[in-house]
Formats: structure tokens, C-alpha cells, sequence
């Protein structure tokens, strides 16, 4: 049950036919976890706060750097070499005390993953690097958990729904990473500072409409949108059994995998291998 102050915070909400008391009763007892609070995360982060989404995970080792401030909007210099899931939950706290924040100031390992994604509902990425991500797919499947995707590149974002409802996976849309260094991040690109904003309020609508069971996910869907032209399109993405069914074989093998390797980062074991 929402108390006074409550449905006095979340009033538009309690208006809206789509949403109303039952939905924001919805949202005050979901469960999201957010991996990384930095470009992605901050918006994300600040939306799913300020509507009310009941627990929050917010797991991420990094420290703030000045060179974040550009995007990473929950954050000032007063907040340099601070972990950023320490310091976003701070933020957040002054935004909305009415939400619970679980903080992990760590890295997100084979180890920590599944247990982790077992105490949320839906997890959303806010990573970028694709170690990360095949990681972070193949503990969602593994503990059947939707995810919500993000990426962003130079004036480029995308935005989709992984393992919701026997939807496709990350994987049945990238089976394979690229070879490694084909695909620079943004501290080795640059991006413009306004498109984490645009990508990371789609992810936390996304995520917000789950929750609520509410209009069409991106499940089956990549959204990509361009910052240059202002533009949006959609591409259709099919479930891959095969590659669902590849994951799921692996489960007890999972806290063993070495996401590096398999994304080609960690070179020197991976031509010792080769060889």
C-alpha cells in the first residue's frame, strides 16, 4: 500500500490510466539491479528513482573522473575519486528517500553474477565493454531474468529487451563479439555527452513498462537511434534456440568462464591457447 506521502510524490503517475495505484504499488515493490552507474547508468538510474521502482541494485567499482562529468549527470566534482555506486546512491537517497539502494562498489565477476541476479527482477545494462556484456547476458539467462540493453557509440545508441517472456537473447543477435579493438569504447572514441541521456531514459521506459506489463518491450526488437539526423529505426531480432541452449548447457560452468578470452581482450592467454 502507498501511504500519503507517497501518493502524493507519485500523483502523475496515480492519474495516468496506464499506471494508476495498483501500478505504482507495482513499482514500489519491483526489484531492478543497474550495472554501472556511469554514462548509461546515471539516467537510468535517476528515472527508475524518481518513479518509484521500490529496491535498487547499483553495482560498479570505478571511481568518478573529471572526464565523466561531461554525461554522467548524477555526479559533481565534489564527487571525483569517489566509487560511483557509493556516490550514486547518494545522489539518488536526496532525490527519493523512499527508495531502498542496494550499493555494490565492486566488479561484476563470474562469481558474484548469479547470485546477485537472483535477488532482482530485471536487470539492466549499463556496461560498456562486451566482456561485460556476453557476462551479463549469460547470467540472465542462466537465472532467467529479463535484461534490458543499451549501447552507445560516438552519435549512436541502441536499446533493446533480452530473455523476456522466451524472447531472444543478446547472443541470438551477436553471437560472436567482434574481433578485439575493431570497436573502440567511448574513452578511446568519444561521445556526444546528451546521447547516454537519450539511450539510458529509453532503458529505464523499458524497464518501467515490464514492471508495470504495460505497452510493447523491445523484446524481438533492436532499437537504434542517431543523434546526428535525430532519427530512430527498428530491427527485428529472432530467437536463436541454439544459442539460448548453449548458455544454458554452460550454467555449471559459469563461475569458471573467462569472459576476456572469449572477447579476445586477454590476448596473451588466448594465443597460448591458440598455440
Amino acid at each position: 500500500m502507498l501511504n500519503s506521502e507517497e501518493k502524493e510524490r507519485y500523483n502523475r503517475h496515480l492519474i495516468l490510466d496506464q499506471v494508476g495505484l495498483q501500478g505504482q504499488e507495482k513499482l514500489k515493490n519491483a526489484k531492478v539491479l543497474v550495472i554501472g552507474a556511469g554514462g548509461l547508468g546515471c539516467p537510468i538510474l535517476a528515472y527508475l528513482t524518481a518513479a518509484g521502482v521500490g529496491q535498487i541494485g547499483i553495482i560498479d567499482f570505478d571511481s568518478v573522473a573529471i572526464s565523466n562529468l561531461q554525461r554522467q549527470v548524477l555526479f559533481s566534482v565534489d564527487d571525483i575519486g569517489q566509487n560511483k555506486a557509493e556516490a550514486a546512491a547518494k545522489r539518488l537517497g536526496l532525490m527519493n528517500p523512499l527508495v531502498r539502494f542496494d550499493v555494490y562498489p565492486e566488479r561484476l565477476t563470474t562469481k558474484n553474477a548469479l547470485e546477485l541476479f537472483a535477488q532482482y527482477d530485471i536487470v539492466v545494462d549499463g556496461t560498456d565493454n562486451f566482456s561485460t556484456r556476453y557476462l551479463v547476458n549469460d547470467a540472465s539467462v542462466i537465472a532467467n531474468k529479463p535484461l534490458v540493453y543499451g549501447s552507445i557509440y560516438k552519435f549512436q545508441g541502441q536499446i533493446a529487451v533480452f530473455n523476456y517472456k522466451n524472447g531472444p537473447s543478446y547472443r541470438c543477435l551477436f553471437p560472436t563479439p567482434p574481433k578485439h579493438g575493431t570497436i573502440k569504447n567511448c574513452s578511446e572514441i568519444g561521445v556526444i555527452g546528451v546521447l547516454p541521456g537519450v539511450v539510458g531514459t529509453q532503458q529505464a521506459n523499458e524497464a518501467i513498462k515490464i514492471i508495470l506489463g504495460i505497452g510493447q518491450p523491445l523484446s524481438g526488437k533492436l532499437m537504434v537511434y542517431d543523434a546526428l539526423n535525430a532519427s530512430y529505426m527498428q530491427v527485428d531480432v529472432q530467437r536463436s534456440n541454439e544459442e539460448v541452449e548453449k548458455v544454458l548447457k554452460q550454467a555449471n560452468q559459469f563461475s569458471e568462464m573467462d569472459y576476456d578470452l572469449f572477447c579476445g581482450v586477454n590476448k596473451q592467454v588466448l594465443d597460448t591457447q591458440i598455440t
